[in-house]
């Protein structure tokens, strides 16, 4: 069985005392018997910081993104070994706003992904589709492209240390979300695509949901057989919400 997964995606939001605070309330207020696994994904420059209050806890810490080379003069980026150095278990890599707003593009997305995969963090892999591309009856041809560019650099076996984050666009910070049964559908679709080219792999690897999950919506959406966590944006930075998420995947288990 597939332990789910919560992981809060904290983008650019945070201050040394709010990380500090909202660390300590998650840790606080965690079940000691934990049925599911919980990761943080702060700003690069609270790694530090969260790594020290995190020693010996539960929680995963992770980036929000790592960087497509090994070592040199790529300035502002930060490489894979540095975020392991930092504790560093969990990387996002292909977020949407990274493609949307930043430009990347699928080969540069599979790049970081391999960087992932060799120095042993875990990526989670976003893909999703626009509203435009969802209204053009687009949304599997967009799901598989952009997986495709991820297997063929990486290898399907590379999915047994990765997890898959489905994230429609159209649902990420805008209030709307899809449906338990819109997720879902996704949610197989992406499952019955590996399990095309190997169903042990297709089987055991978690896909998360990424399309604003929160308090109300988590135990609707977590409740659908092939939903295996979240990735949590705007409710993450409150722990009353994201605790309450957890709680809604543990309650699957």
């Amino acid at each position: 069985m597939r332990r789910p997964l919560v992981v809060g995606n904290w983008k650019m939001h945070g201050t040394r005392e709010s990380v500090r605070d909202l660390l300590a309330a998650l840790l606080q207020g965690l079940p000691g018997n934990l049925a599911v696994e919980v990761g943080v994904c702060p700003a690069y420059v609270f790694i530090p910081q969260a790594f020290e209050q995190l020693q010996s806890s539960p929680i995963l810490l992770g980036a929000q993104n790592v960087a497509d080379r090994e070592v040199g003069a790529f300035t502002g980026e930060v490489s894979a070994a540095m975020l392991k150095e930092f504790g560093c278990h969990l990387a996002i890599v292909g977020h949407s706003e990274r493609r949307q707003f930043y430009n990347e593009s699928d080969a540069l997305i599979a790049a970081r992904y391999q960087q992932a995969i060799k120095h042993g963090l875990c990526p989670i892999l976003c893909i999703g589709e626009t509203l435009k591309q969802r209204e053009a009856g687009q949304t599997f041809e967009v799901v598989d492209a952009q997986l495709d560019a991820v297997l063929e650099r990486a290898g399907l076996d590379s999915l047994a240390h990765a997890v898959i984050a489905y994230e429609p666009v159209w649902a990420i910070g805008t209030g709307r979300t899809a449906t338990p049964e819109q997720a879902q559908e996704v949610h197989a679709y992406i499952r019955q695509k590996l399990a095309a080219q190997d169903r042990r792999i297709a089987e055991n690897v978690r896909i998360l949901y990424g399309g604003s999950v929160n308090a109300e919506n988590a135990k609707a959406l977590f409740a659908m057989p092939d939903i295996d966590g979240g990735l949590i944006g705007g409710a993450s930075l409150k722990a009353d919400s994201f605790l309450t998420i957890v709680q809604a995947a543990g309650e699957t288990c």
